[in-house]
């Protein structure tokens, strides 16, 4: 399986009824995160089940593979539904479209078997925190990355993250009001890189606590000015004390770029976003994606499906 990158490969125009997946990209910074909230107060989420009920001429409700929070972006989120009534995967995705706002859009759509489930079979996913590194705040994007005004070491902050690679108790880098059972994730590659003005930071992990990007970007822009030592990750880690640990960083640098499934269900691999990123070229800033390492996955227990949140 490989990134495919011929944008205008067609859609099945064959009505089906029965369990779809579909990928959703999003701008996030109008919304109140994806999750349904009380009335008034938007969501993505209930903006794409409005869609698709349309479509559908019928109720749909979506599962999603992770939340996202307040001004969080995604470039693929993975959905499920069922729907009771034939529909193709191209009225899917173009009829959808046609009753969304401009700032959501499905990507492609496909049908799976009726026992999949988009967050519980979810083997990993990927990240990316975007940091636009210059003396003058942008206008241009200025939604979609997180301005720093201040020069950062990417060596040291890269050099800083591989502690964090591997299972641990992330009690340091999660969220006060984290609803999750328990701290431990397993973060299977992190990576601080620079383009230009832009500074990424690419993190994969079978699961996330609630902030836990943000705040280890907090962390690494902290190591990035040499305010903390490079191995402040590491104490962190071994202090599990998020009142020790760094601000929490804005969100609206934040994407959700990618969940991996296996590769039975044979979902479209596009290049990893968000899209601006796409102007690099390739430089193989998305490896190993679309390939799955072994290790990444884990057995389906109660401990392992609840660490899926």
């Amino acid at each position: 399986m490989s990134i495919r990158r011929d944008a205008f490969l067609p859609f099945d125009d064959q009505p089906q009824q029965g369990r779809f997946a579909l990928s959703i990209e999003y701008l996030g910074s109008a919304y109140h995160g994806w999750q349904t909230q009380q009335a008034g107060i938007a969501s993505v989420q209930d903006h794409l089940e409005a869609a698709l009920s349309k479509i559908a001429r019928v109720p749909i409700q979506v599962t999603c593979s992770g939340r996202t929070d307040t001004g969080v972006h995604a470039s693929s989120q993975i959905v499920h539904f069922d729907s009771p009534v034939p529909r193709s995967e191209k009225a899917w995705v173009f009829g959808t479209n046609t009753a969304l706002p401009a700032d959501i859009r499905v990507r492609w759509a496909k049908q799976v078997p009726a026992d999949f489930h988009a967050r519980y079979c979810a083997i990993a996913r990927r990240y990316r925190y975007v940091i636009y590194n210059h003396k003058v705040k942008p206008a241009l994007l200025h939604d979609q990355m997180t301005w720093w005004p201040k020069p950062l070491d990417v060596d040291k902050m890269h050099q800083a993250a591989q502690a964090l690679v591997g299972e641990h108790d992330f009690s340091s880098f999660r969220a006060a009001g984290c609803q999750s059972k328990t701290p431990w994730r397993k973060l299977h590659f992190i990576r601080v890189w620079q383009a230009g003005d832009l500074i990424v930071i690419d993190v994969q992990a079978n699961a996330f606590l609630h902030h836990m990007i943000r705040n280890i970007a907090g962390v690494l822009l902290k190591i990035g000015v040499d305010e903390a030592p490079v191995t402040w990750t590491q104490t962190l880690l071994q202090i599990r004390d998020r009142t020790q640990s760094g601000m929490t960083a804005p969100p609206h640098g934040l994407h959700f770029v990618a969940s991996l499934y296996a590769p039975e269900y044979d979902f479209p691999c596009e290049p990893l976003g968000p899209h601006y990123l796409t102007l690099l070229g390739d430089q193989g800033i998305d490896a190993p994606y679309p390939a799955l390492d072994p290790s990444w996955q884990r057995p389906q227990t109660r401990a392992a499906t609840s660490a899926a949140s």
